[in-house]
């Protein structure tokens, strides 16, 4: 398997506070087959791994937990969800808390840092939105289609307002700062 590396902007990685990154296909897919594996790129997958490292933990909701692969991760992995079967006991860095996401960033700003990198869905994502807790989303938009739980990715990126894009192998990756008032 070739190395992963990163075209991420250094800056970018140096400043990020609380980010979410989210992949969507060519149409607004955010799953395919209930996963976010099958819309993936290569080059997506090289700079969301290379992010990961960056952060002091990483934010998913329950049904995140339950549904990717979570058992490792390089940093603490923090579950805001209502159900209490933790789908990750394998991973030691995993701490499944009962309580919602914006409770859940507080509580790991406190606990573990400021550097946060939210993965969890497009709602768990619109939900800290709408809390306005997120200072950006990192959204890569992958060649791939005719997936499920389609978003309008320009909307979302249409609450920002400052936006940066590139493309990478096919993948077309959005940096969004600063939600609008």
């Amino acid at each position: 398997m070739p190395a992963l590396t990163s075209t991420l902007p250094r800056d970018s990685l140096s400043t990020m506070a609380v980010f979410a990154t989210l992949v969507t296909g060519s149409d607004g897919s955010t799953t395919k087959g209930g996963s976010s594996r099958a819309i993936t790129s290569g080059a997506d997958r090289s700079e969301f791994l290379a992010r990961r490292r960056t952060a002091d933990f990483i934010l998913i909701g329950g049904k995140t937990a339950r549904i990717e692969p979570y058992h490792r991760t390089p940093v603490p992995v923090v579950v805001a969800s209502h159900s209490m079967v933790n789908a990750l006991t394998a991973n030691r860095e995993a701490h499944w808390w009962n309580c919602s996401p914006t409770a859940a960033l507080d509580r790991g700003i406190k606990k573990f840092g400021s550097k946060v990198l939210v993965e969890g869905g497009a709602n768990f994502i619109f939900e800290l939105i709408s809390a306005r807790s997120l200072d950006g989303i990192y959204l890569s938009v992958t060649p791939e289609s005719g997936g499920e739980e389609k978003i309008d990715y320009q909307e979302l990126l249409a609450k920002f307002s400052e936006v940066t894009s590139r493309e990478v192998d096919g993948t077309h990756f959005f940096e969004a700062r600063t939600l609008k008032a």
